[in-house]
């Protein structure tokens, strides 16, 4: 590891431009050493001090009384047993350790997840940014509906990053789920599992939940790579520059201070100096106008309709 990290940094060293998936094919790599070693230079050059939590949440299935498979509509007389969660995975974004927990036999075929949920509302409410793919829909409507129900008040607040809004948003692809984009993109893939699993974790097995945990913990390697790769196309993303120290100008995506200002961006009304992060690639740009006042007081704009 550590002579191909010292291989790779020479190389970007003298090729800072270059792509991530062209570093990695170039000297026999994988994607995500060659973020991994951009991620650990900028975090050293820059200090960015933003938790950003990656996370991923995975849920029992609900047990239902049904009178056939079509165009039902079950009522909640019907339930027999609620989902709860049967495990999770997080780490922070360019630290090491994945951190997951996963509940018992008894705790999985009872639906009680208590066990698991404190160490998960902690991480979330130390977060400064959490990420996760489908996070506004599905994890952390998740994760909310358990703390609730385990008696925990919400989090602190902390921005939200989509993985699965931004690829839809940015990207034809034919398919915007986590294991399609990545491998698509050159990332590692999820592990196999079928149905089975989940019904094999909620009626006693324990390898079976020990396999989900790892699943799960794949999950997140998963993410973190995808969103490296996804992170220089976010507009609006959250503010890296609020969580540097200094006085030089950084990027809004990843904090780096090493930008290329030779753009401009301009609104109906104005133009401002606009950069491309020499570290992530993403594109922004000055809060200040280069248009005098005088300038624009007599600028005009075309009728809206």
């Amino acid at each position: 590891m550590g002579k191909k990290t010292d291989t790779i940094k020479a190389y970007l060293r003298d090729n800072p431009d270059t792509p991530t998936t062209i570093v990695a094919k170039e000297l026999s790599v994988s994607t995500r050493m060659v973020r991994y070693v951009k991620e650990a230079v900028k975090k050293a050059t820059n200090g960015v001090k933003a938790k950003l939590l990656l996370v991923d949440v995975e849920t029992s299935p609900m047990e239902v009384y049904v009178w056939g498979l079509y165009k039902q509509r079950i009522p909640t007389t019907n339930v027999i047993k609620d989902w709860a969660l049967l495990s999770w995975a997080a780490k922070w974004l360019n630290e090491d350790e994945v951190m997951s927990e996963h509940v018992n036999i008894d705790e999985a075929h009872a639906r009680d997840d208590g066990s698991i949920i404190g160490s998960l509302w902690k991480l979330l409410d130390t977060a400064d940014v959490v990420i996760a793919h489908n996070a506004a829909s599905f994890d952390i409507r998740k994760m909310n509906a358990r703390f609730i129900e385990n008696g925990y008040l919400p989090p602190s607040s902390f921005q939200v990053i989509d993985t699965l809004k931004i690829s839809r948003k940015y990207f034809g692809f034919s398919s915007h789920k986590l294991d399609y984009v990545s491998e698509l993109l050159g990332g590692i893939t999820k592990m196999e599992t079928k149905f089975e699993l989940w019904i094999k974790c909620v009626t006693g097995d324990a390898d079976a939940l020990k396999y989900m945990q790892k699943y799960n913990k794949q999950d997140v390697l998963i993410l973190e790579d995808l969103y490296l790769e996804l992170r220089p196309w976010v507009k609006s993303h959250a503010n890296m520059g609020l969580f540097v120290d200094g006085d030089a100008a950084m990027c809004a995506n990843c904090g780096s201070t090493d930008l290329d200002w030779k753009y401009s961006y301009q609104t109906p009304v104005n133009s401002y100096p606009s950069y491309r992060c020499k570290n992530c690639g993403a594109i922004g740009r000055s809060r200040f106008s280069t248009i005098t006042k005088e300038k624009r007081k007599n600028l005009t704009v075309s009728v809206a309709r």
